[in-house]
């Protein structure tokens, strides 16, 4: 019987409750092979030409790949959730607990977001109930499916990807049989023209979020090496293959709704298909965002916090803003993260991988199977860096200098890897750490 779990919120995850990579792997293929990477794919068919949207789908995905691999890789040598491991990759007890917010705030906005294309669909099949309606009870489901924690997910996963990968199949059959390939790839935009640099932002937002949370995912792995096959597999085939779809049949159909594109492809089917894959994206949207609270609520506070309430509190936070409408706000949103998002990765990679200033630390309780007995309180310059190149990115992607996403992640990783090695980067103290022994309850069992 499942029951619902804490998950490890802030321990590491013990070897015994890893899982094997199939299962782990699914799921990341889940997040990125779904309506937002389709939904990204038309809205670069609306604004660039077929190899516009060509080459912002290669040089956004290359950003997401190279984040998500060593980011990935750290997540499951350390078995800590993102925000925890954070602590100790440049920012400090205080550092990460501002990190957790940023990121949990952004989740909550995808939860949203996704929620509303949850509830499009579902007013599609049953136009009887308003679209807020349908957001609020859309909403609440998948918010007590995500209070059961990661075993529960991975079972929705074996259901909804395989799934929405038939229905995307069948829409290209059935809608680019005997069409001119010649006149589509030479489309032009079908709408208000972007750039590529944006269209390359544009993608890298769609899953930056994503790629700066995976350790919450593959803490669950039972190997660096499964990291690197499903990021590769599942950006490559789910962001960059679902994105070029999106694309030729928004030429074809000459049409900007993504819901409406599978409706009209694919029928009810498309449409209940479509309500399953939102629901294994939002699930994750709403668990890292409860890892990113429960994290920070520990440091601030000290006080602890369940993650099973904090799902509740944050699932039903969400389902309010879609039913409020926070999806007319997509495209801006994704420029946002695009450039507020990478600095995050790009010090956690300098620090893990080259400054190694609390790496020790890490790797001597990682033996015990054990979090460090302290932590830095604060890392200024840290978070100076941060936010210098999140400015930086987003005044290069106004300025059309180069792609944002990756002006600020290639920034934030250079000017840590500078500091560091000339030992600017202090804390100004260490501390106990803030977290204690995890519930027996929270405890998974492997498969």
């Amino acid at each position: 019987m499942i029951t619902p779990a804490e998950d490890y919120a802030l321990q590491r995850v013990p070897k015994e409750a890893r899982y094997g990579w199939w299962s782990v792997a699914l799921q990341q293929f889940g997040q990125l092979s779904d309506l937002i990477t389709f939904t990204t794919g038309v809205l670069l068919g609306t604004g660039l030409s077929f190899w516009g949207a060509f080459w912002a789908l290669t040089l956004g995905s290359v950003v997401l790949e190279l984040v998500a691999v060593f980011v990935g890789i750290a997540g499951v040598r350390e078995g800590l959730s993102s925000s925890v491991l954070a602590r100790w990759t440049g920012f400090g007890r205080y550092g990460s607990a501002l990190m957790g917010l940023i990121i949990s705030v952004s989740l909550v906005g995808w939860f949203g977001i996704q929620n509303g294309f949850f509830a499009e669909g579902m007013h599609t099949l049953a136009p009887w109930a308003p679209a807020w309606m349908w957001s609020v009870v859309t909403g609440l489901v998948v918010t007590l499916l995500v209070v059961y924690g990661f075993r529960s997910m991975r079972w929705i996963a074996f259901v909804a990807v395989p799934a929405f990968q038939v229905v995307i199949a069948y829409s290209v059959i059935t809608q680019l049989t005997g069409v001119d390939f010649g006149a589509l790839f030479s489309s032009g935009p079908l709408g208000e023209p972007m750039t590529i640099a944006a269209g390359a932002t544009l993608v890298a937002g769609s899953y930056m979020a994503g790629a700066v949370i995976v350790p919450d995912m593959t803490r669950f792995n039972r190997s660096p090496r499964d990291v690197i096959k499903q990021s590769v597999v599942s950006i490559t085939l789910g962001q960059y293959v679902m994105g070029l779809i999106g694309v030729l049949l928004a030429y074809a159909i000459k049409g900007d709704d993504p819901v409406s594109i599978l409706a009209t492809t694919a029928g009810v089917v498309g449409v209940v298909t479509l309500v399953a894959a939102v629901m294994k994206i939002n699930d994750w949207n709403l668990y890292s965002s409860s890892l990113g609270i429960v994290n920070s609520i520990a440091t601030l506070t000290g006080v602890r916090v369940g993650r099973v309430p904090a799902t509740l509190v944050i699932g039903v936070l969400g389902t309010a803003l879609s039913a409020a409408g926070i999806l007319d706000r997509f495209a801006d949103f994704l420029l946002v993260l695009g450039v507020s998002l990478p600095p995050v990765a790009g010090i956690i990679v300098a620090e893990y991988y080259l400054v190694r200033r609390w790496r020790g630390q890490l790797d001597s309780s990682r033996e015990r199977g054990e979090l460090p007995r302290t932590e830095p309180e604060l890392v200024p310059a840290t978070l100076a860096i941060w936010a210098v190149s999140a400015v930086f990115g987003w005044w290069s992607e106004q300025a059309a200098l180069g792609i944002g996403s990756l002006n600020s992640l290639v920034l934030a990783g250079l000017l840590y890897l500078l500091l560091g090695k000339l030992g600017l980067v202090r804390e100004t103290r260490e501390v106990p750490v803030a977290a204690g022994k995890e519930d027996p309850e929270c405890e998974s069992a492997s498969t």
